[in-house]
């Protein structure tokens, strides 16, 4: 669903994605984060609300909420609060939740991406700390509900858009960038099966130039097939509804990935229903200048400021170097391709093309990639020295693929060398000349396809080795 207007409504779809961060212990507590453990052997007494108990800021959380802040170009808030958010649910053991409400440690900022050769930016409202819940694991089997504490008190980046995106496919667009990013400076694993990267999708429909609709927040989207799915299907159910008459009711609702559709689990709350108030155990978070340079100096180079410097550097289109950092892997094989080859459009262009479909069509990452980096700067500057043609060199990279080796060694071997001697050319394209008397007949007529089959029959004649410029060069001047 990429239009914007569906059945002449308009798409309107913030989001709000839980990053957990890659932390070694809990955000208030010292308590371990591993996933997978038997239930209730990662919780310790400040996870459970024992009496007395208190929490204690843990500083790697800030730190990555602040890498965070540093790679959206956010405002990273000199003091911010944590508040208490109210609320009763089995598995959260202190009856509130830890959060920031007024005052977010990361405000503002803006997450860009490309949709179809188009640029996009989809703007931030904030990204803010806090804990995760526990795990109500419900046996239906027994007709009981356990209660698994192992999640409680995760430490979780909350990060909130305006509602900036009209289609399903530019959500989707949009949470692989955010994906990418967070992955890339190494604040969460990005896991989205295990839970490390849960996007709710805020989605409403109105008629162009009406006030906003009355959202439905779409929960715990884990895969990015789902998310479309789910959206595409939450569109097409609030229209129907609204064109047989019916008010569309603000709920929070879950899809099935089964049937593929959305169903209303509870009506939805606003701010004003969690009761927020500071939390009197944490006091202010106050991250001065110095400790946000430390941790821009740490920091590896961000994707949108290496996409710049291809840019800059290497002469790459826009759309280029933002496809090329669609990960550290692929950016990092691009800049040893273009180094070795000093022809960066054209390993841009194999990288993006040739090499990303196969990587695709067999479900490979660039982590998985057979070809060396080397081999495919070899492979560019044999096709740009004239000792291969790019259908040949197609046919070197298809031999690499499958079986390995060297670029000479292949190009001998399989006889794929371009014949570049203009005296045998020359000989061959008198021969066609010779024997295609109507074709040069044709093309002093006027008719310039003849000079096209001309050339096919240079090709053919030489076994498709004829380098094919000094063929069209060799006929122009025998021919004019």
């Amino acid at each position: 669903m990429s239009t914007k207007l569906v059945q002449g409504y308009e798409v309107v779809i913030g989001f709000e994605t839980h990053a957990q961060l890659s932390t070694q212990s809990k955000i208030f507590s010292r308590a371990p984060i591993a996933f997978g453990a038997e239930p209730n052997t990662q919780a310790c007494a400040v996870d459970l609300a024992l009496p007395g108990t208190l929490p204690v800021m843990n500083k790697g959380a800030v730190e990555r909420a602040i890498q965070l802040g540093l790679a959206l170009g956010s405002h990273i808030a000199p003091k911010s609060i944590f508040a208490r958010k109210n609320y009763f649910y089995p598995d959260l053991p202190k009856g509130y939740q830890i959060s920031q409400f007024e005052i977010p440690v990361v405000q503002g900022g803006e997450v860009s991406f490309f949709l179809n050769d188009e640029k996009k930016t989809v703007r931030l409202v904030r990204a803010h700390l806090e804990e995760d819940a526990g795990k109500s694991l419900h046996e239906d089997f027994v007709g009981m509900t356990g209660i698994d504490l192992n999640r409680a008190g995760t430490p979780l980046l909350e990060i909130v858009t305006e509602p900036d995106m009209r289609s399903s496919d530019e959500a989707v667009a949009y949470a692989k960038e955010l994906h990418k990013i967070v992955t890339w400076i190494g604040i969460c694993d990005g896991n989205m099966q295990e839970g490390s990267f849960r996007c709710d999708a805020n989605v409403s429909v109105r008629k162009p130039g009406a006030e906003m609709g009355t959202r439905r927040e779409i929960k715990n989207l884990n895969s990015f097939k789902f998310m479309q799915q789910a959206i595409d299907f939450e569109v097409r159910w609030q229209i129907d509804q609204i064109e047989d008459g019916q008010a569309i009711q603000q709920a929070t609702v879950l899809f099935d990935p089964d049937t593929g559709e959305t169903r209303a689990m509870r009506t939805k709350e606003d701010a004003a229903d969690y009761r927020y108030f500071p939390d009197p155990d944490l006091p202010p978070l106050v991250i001065d200048e110095e400790w946000i340079a430390r941790v821009r100096s740490e920091m590896r180079e961000l994707p949108r400021v290496m996409a710049e410097r291809f840019v800059r550097d290497y002469g790459l289109p826009e759309y280029d170097a933002a496809m090329l950092t669609q990960s550290q892997q692929m950016a990092v094989y691009f800049e040893a391709v273009a180094k070795a080859c000093s022809q960066a459009k054209l390993a841009s262009n194999w990288i993006m093309g040739d090499l990303s479909r196969r990587l695709n069509a067999q479900e490979m990452t660039f982590e998985q990639m057979p070809i060396k980096a080397a081999t495919l700067a070899l492979l560019i500057t044999r096709i740009q020295d004239g000792t291969l043609s790019n259908n040949a060199g197609k046919q070197v990279l298809d031999a690499l693929w499958v079986e390995g080796g060297d670029v000479d060694t292949i190009i001998v071997s399989k006889g794929l060398k371009q014949m570049n001697d203009t005296g045998a050319l020359e000989t061959i394209v008198d021969e066609v000349i010779a024997s295609n008397a109507d074709n040069v007949a044709q093309l002093r007529a006027g008719k310039e396809k003849a000079f096209n089959a001309l050339v096919g029959q240079v090709m053919k004649a030489s076994k498709g080795k004829a380098n094919p410029q000094k063929v069209n060069d060799l006929l122009k001047i025998k021919l004019s």
